[in-house]
């Protein structure tokens, strides 16, 4: 018996029996031969931690568009503290924790420059429409290594696909994601609006601090503990009413306050124009965009639309700047 093997009959022996099991996974589009030491979804948390999409996120736009400070969150900061709240929450339920951090890691890929902005104006101009969610999916299932993608299990790719709120993962690993990502959100997103002086912890309406708590650590700790009490040895991820009335009502706060404040938005205009000028001049000059992408136009599988989006998608909020500045900004003339 192998390390793999070893591994995949611990999952057997202690693991809830709604979790995941590593060895019982529907698989993936292509056979694989399986390793000796690493389960299936060990496999694939690997590969999204070292793929290129992963590593793009550290320059890109969570709350506030390329703010003047280090500790603001970014996406992969964002993206790192889901993974270890998800982790936490499945480590407790005794669900599959190899599975939950893969989806974690993976949830956000598709994410555009200059987050929702950037995805709002992505989804108005394409025809085909734009999703994060789905484009996260598209990232590992056609876009990194070459086309070849990343090759993935279908646990994993269900789990990205349905991490939003209006939609539901079909493992209790890929609800405990879902669940963890409204975690993190509303608070680093309040930790990150506390910092830039948007609001005052007092602010804060008492109505939901009285149930959460009233500090970043009070809230983590409440809402951590409330989905774990809430889901022990059920079928599925639950939080009780009382706090998740108090997570949606923090949430509409959020955005009434911070997510649509002039302070922390008044530069989305600008990006949203520039990412539309992006767009077109790749989409009217297609032999502009990288090797990967011209190929992928000349083999006709996708529309220029589609492939457009998928490369403006994946820049970082710096590069599309720099990108625009050298196709449309004029340089001072000087002797060469």
């Amino acid at each position: 018996m192998n390390i793999r093997e070893k591994q995949e009959a611990w999952e057997k022996a202690y693991l809830s029996p709604y979790a995941s099991l590593s060895s019982e996974s529907k698989g993936r589009d292509r056979e694989e031969p399986q390793d000796d030491i690493r389960p299936v979804y060990q496999r694939d948390r690997d590969r999204i931690l070292h793929c290129k999409a992963f590593r793009r996120l550290k320059h890109k736009t969570q709350v506030f568009l390329a703010p003047l400070g280090d500790h603001y969150r970014t996406r992969l900061t964002h993206t790192l503290e889901v993974a270890q709240i998800a982790r936490t929450i499945s480590r407790a339920l005794r669900l599959n924790e190899d599975l939950t951090e893969a989806i974690a890691l993976g949830h956000d890929l598709g994410h555009t420059p200059f987050g929702h902005a950037g995805e709002t104006v992505l989804n108005r101009i394409c025809p085909e429409g734009f999703r994060h969610n789905e484009q996260s999916v598209r990232v590992v299932e056609v876009l990194e290594k070459e086309g070849k993608g990343l090759n993935l299990t279908k646990e994993v790719r269900d789990g990205m696909l349905n991490h939003s709120i209006a939609l539901m993962p079909a493992t209790l690993e890929g609800r405990v994601v879902r669940i963890s990502d409204k975690i993190a959100y509303i608070n680093h997103d309040i930790d990150d609006a506390l910092r830039g002086r948007i609001i005052t912890e007092d602010m804060l309406p008492k109505e939901y601090t009285d149930v959460l708590g009233s500090s970043i650590k009070e809230r983590l700790n409440v809402m951590i503990h409330d989905t774990i009490d809430s889901s022990m040895n059920q079928p599925d991820i639950h939080v009780s009413k009382k706090v998740g009335d108090a997570m949606i009502g923090m949430r509409e706060y959020m955005f009434e306050h911070v997510y649509r404040h002039s302070k922390a938005k008044d530069q989305e205009e600008k990006a949203k124009n520039m990412l539309e000028v992006l767009y077109g001049y790749f989409l009217s000059h297609p032999d502009k965009m990288p090797p990967e992408y011209v190929k992928m136009i000349e083999e006709g599988v996708w529309s220029p639309e589609r492939i457009v989006c998928d490369y403006i998608s994946g820049m970082s909020d710096q590069y599309s700047i720099t990108l625009y500045e050298d196709l449309f900004i004029p340089k001072a003339w000087t002797i060469c």
